[in-house]
């Protein structure tokens, strides 16, 4: 038997009328009628449950002399306990329905356990079964890793029909059973089940030909496993000649993978400045860098414009053909403006001492005023968490090439976070004793973020940051929106903020 502190489970014990008691009782008044050991028929000897998650012992048992007591066993759960059904009932039972529920620990290692199930009748006589629980049980429902945005644009061409590339990725943290593709506005197009083969994955990629006319289309996935849980992803398809995209984003990433395997920021939404118009701001690590812009972001398809392979000068938007913008100045910001209506683009730099942040202090040095009254300093950081005080226990790490951009955590650290972990958070400065409304932001999303507003009450920015505290660049409110992302895939994680360009991401770690 393990060693460890015995932690409350939720113990609950269905009876007809509803009462919890355990005790004792003097069996030896009651006559006997047959004389026979009771008599259990349980609904299952094999459950399949999983750590921070209930089990139910279920049956049906019978004694013509009377059942007295039934007991359920387990050293491994430091589960024992006995149901007096003298002490419940004021009498034996002939019958009884059991259903016993337990709740299995969070942090229970353990593969399986054996249950034993014991019930006594009055005359003392016992039968018992072992139901054997089994650490496999699978509540999760599928996930789509890489599924099409909620509305896409299909250009329509003068040489040829329309088409989309339907891309995705369903997975299951047991077994995929299969995916049902419904595009039901979509003539001659049956709904389709692609098998998952019983394995934990399934990548479907195929063109889907529309009519060379305007019309909306719906597209339903849905992703079943293998016990029958679902997960459904909806998208609005329309095809039009170019529209004016609402949102357009760079992606400095290769593939629909990278684009999907964020927790929020890639790719980056740029500004949209006119009609058509559209301006990128992008600090560039390193010479080479290739970018593209989608008006889409969770795939390279159906439009992604890039360099014209005929004109290098001209955008196209086909994602067969584009080439890559190639940004070859390291350690400088790119200032880029595209026109998707005229396939135009101009691109310059500036260098990272001319951009400007909302920041008005040094990092990392002794000049942040703790009591606003010149009365103590302290080092100056940000960082990320529910207060200034809980900053402290996540700062960033100022980038050693541009003063505006940082990281969290450390290098050589570890940022682990867990599927379905709900993070809920602001970016702050780190004060000691929680004082709030100096160096803070805001998102414009809580749960889909995409940019980040400077959200000062106090007004502390520094004067000569072209931006406007609590506005965002259109002039709307900053609105006090925390950022509360959801984490659909753990493991390790690291966190980039440009507070020059109001961006961040949290991405894989390397």
């Amino acid at each position: 038997m393990r060693t460890r502190f015995l932690k409350v489970s939720l113990l609950c014990v269905l009876f007809a009328t509803g009462v919890f008691v355990t005790g004792c009782s003097d069996d030896n008044k009651y006559a006997d009628v047959d004389g026979e050991a009771p008599v259990a028929v349980l609904k299952a000897d094999h459950i399949q449950s999983g750590a921070g998650h209930d089990f139910t012992i279920e049956g049906t048992l019978t004694d013509a002399d009377g059942i007295s007591a039934i007991k359920l066993e387990c050293a491994d759960l430091y589960l024992n306990k006995t149901i007096d059904l003298i002490d419940i009932y004021g009498a034996p039972q002939t019958s009884y329905d059991l259903s016993y529920k337990f709740s299995l620990a969070k942090d229970e290692v353990g593969e399986q356990f054996t249950v034993k199930v014991t019930v006594i009748d009055v005359g003392g006589r016992e039968t018992s079964q072992d139901v054997l629980i089994t650490m496999d049980g699978d509540f999760e429902n599928p996930v789509f890793a890489v599924a099409p945005d909620k509305t896409i644009t299909v250009l329509m061409k003068a040489d040829r029909n329309p088409q989309y590339t339907l891309n995705f990725t369903a997975t299951d943290d047991r077994k995929l059973d299969y995916v049902t593709i419904e595009i039901p506005e979509l003539s001659g197009f049956e709904t389709r089940t692609v098998s998952a083969e019983g394995k934990a994955s399934l990548t479907f990629k195929e063109a889907i030909v529309f009519p060379n006319e305007s019309q909306t289309y719906t597209i339903n996935l849905t992703a079943y496993d293998a016990v029958g849980n679902s997960v459904t992803s909806t998208c609005n398809v329309t095809v039009s000649e170019m529209p004016d995209f609402e949102k357009m984003y760079l992606a400095d990433v290769k593939t629909d993978e990278e684009l999907n395997s964020d927790v929020f920021g890639v790719p980056m939404v740029i500004n949209h400045t006119g009609e058509y118009q559209y301006k990128a701001r992008y600090y560039n690590k390193a010479a080479g860098t290739e970018i593209f812009f989608l008006p889409q972001k969770t795939s390279f398809t159906p439009i992604c414009f890039g360099l014209d392979p005929e004109d290098s000068n001209k955008l196209t938007d086909d994602p067969e053909t584009a080439k890559p913008i190639v940004l070859d100045t390291p350690n400088v910001y790119y200032e880029i403006d595209i026109n998707v209506k005229q396939s135009t683009y101009t691109i310059k730099t500036y260098s990272v001492n001319e951009a400007t942040d909302p920041i008005n202090y040094e990092y990392g040095q002794p000049c942040f005023d703790v009591w606003e009254n010149g009365s103590e300093y302290i080092n100056f950081y940000i960082g990320w968490g529910g207060s200034p005080q809980d900053a402290g226990e996540h700062l960033f790490v100022q980038d050693a090439n541009n003063p505006h951009l940082f990281y969290y955590p450390a290098a050589g650290a570890t940022w682990s976070l867990e599927s379905g972990e709900e993070l809920n958070f602001i970016i702050s400065n780190y004060h000691p004793s929680g004082w709030w409304d100096h160096v803070e932001w805001r998102c414009d999303n809580s749960t889909d973020i995409e940019k980040f507003g400077y959200f000062s009450k106090k007004n502390d920015v520094n004067p000569n940051w072209e931006g406007t505290n609590q506005k965002w660049s259109d002039g709307s409110s900053v609105q006090d929106n925390w950022m509360k992302p959801v984490i659909t895939k753990g493991g390790n994680y690291r966190f980039e903020f440009d507070a020059h360009l109001g961006r961040g991401k949290i991405v894989p770690a390397n």
